[in-house]
């Protein structure tokens, strides 16, 4: 029997598609200690976005001026904009974005994307 219906959503890529046919196979076993792995998970994503550190930043008048405009657009605080185009950075998820001018050879002219 069928866990998805066809009300059920479609697979968003190919990993998700596996991951339905995983379930309906059965191939997934209960853990032995569900209170106690639902702990660990919650502890490592507590961990993963805690911001326990703190640094400072210098940045030209006009880089933090398009800062403040930009997360007044994003309707987030300029500090916690920042922190996700550091986290996205780090973790290959910015992606840039050339200016359509013309831009000079070795200038490294690049709009990141925040969405």
């Amino acid at each position: 029997m069928s866990r998805f219906t066809k009300k059920t959503f479609k697979p968003l890529d190919r990993e998700e598609k596996d991951l339905m046919e995983s379930i309906e196979k059965e191939e997934w076993q209960p853990v032995k200690n569900l209170d106690r792995e639902k702990m660990a998970a919650i502890q490592t994503a507590r961990n993963t976005l805690k911001k326990d550190k703190r640094i400072n930043l210098r940045l030209s008048q006009k880089d933090y001026h398009q800062i403040q405009l930009r997360a007044i657009e994003e309707g987030v605080p300029y500090q916690t904009l920042i922190a996700s185009i550091v986290h996205k950075y780090l973790n290959g998820l910015l992606l840039p974005k050339y200016h359509e001018e013309k831009i000079p050879k070795g200038a490294d002219r690049v709009r990141a994307q925040t969405g």
